[in-house]
C-alpha cells in the first residue's frame, strides 16, 4: 500500500519539496557527484555539485529514489549548500536536513541522513579531486 502524503504524517514543506523538488535532476557541468543508498529500505541519492572559482558551491542538483521524505531532504539539501563554502556544507547535520524539511517522523530519519552523507561525499571526491589534479 503506498504511502500516505497527508499532513498527518508529514509537514507542508516535506510535502511541498516532493511534490515541487527543487534543483532536481543531473548536472551535466557539476565538478563532483556523490551517490548514496541505504541499503535496509532502498531510497538512495546522486548529488552533483558545481563550485565557483572561489571555492563555494554555484549550484547544486540531485537525482533520488525513495519516500517523500527522501525526495524532500534531497531538495532542501541542495538549497541549504549552494552558495555555501565546503565547510559550511559539511556542517551540515542530519537534524539540520530534517528542521529545514518542519521534521520528520522517527521511521524517516534515516532519509535526512542520506542527505547529510551524499553532501560529505561529494565534497570529499571534489577536494580529492583537486588534491590529485594539484599533484
Amino acid at each position: 500500500m503506498p504511502e500516505s502524503l497527508s499532513a498527518e504524517h508529514y509537514s507542508p514543506i516535506v510535502i511541498d519539496h516532493f511534490q515541487n523538488p527543487r534543483n532536481a535532476g543531473r548536472m551535466e557541468d557539476a565538478d563532483t557527484e556523490a551517490f548514496v543508498t541505504n541499503p535496509v529500505c532502498g531510497d538512495s541519492m546522486r548529488l552533483f555539485l558545481r563550485f565557483d572559482d572561489g571555492g563555494r558551491i554555484a549550484a547544486a542538483s540531485f537525482l533520488s529514489s525513495g519516500c517523500p521524505a527522501s525526495i524532500a531532504t534531497s531538495s532542501v539539501a541542495t538549497e541549504m549548500v549552494t552558495g555555501r563554502t565546503p565547510e559550511e556544507a559539511e556542517a551540515f547535520t542530519r537534524d539540520d536536513y530534517a528542521d529545514a524539511v518542519g521534521g520528520l517522523p522517527k521511521s524517516k530519519v534515516h532519509c535526512s541522513v542520506l542527505a547529510a552523507a551524499a553532501v560529505r561525499n561529494a565534497i570529499e571526491a571534489w577536494r580529492a579531486q583537486r588534491t590529485s589534479t594539484q599533484a
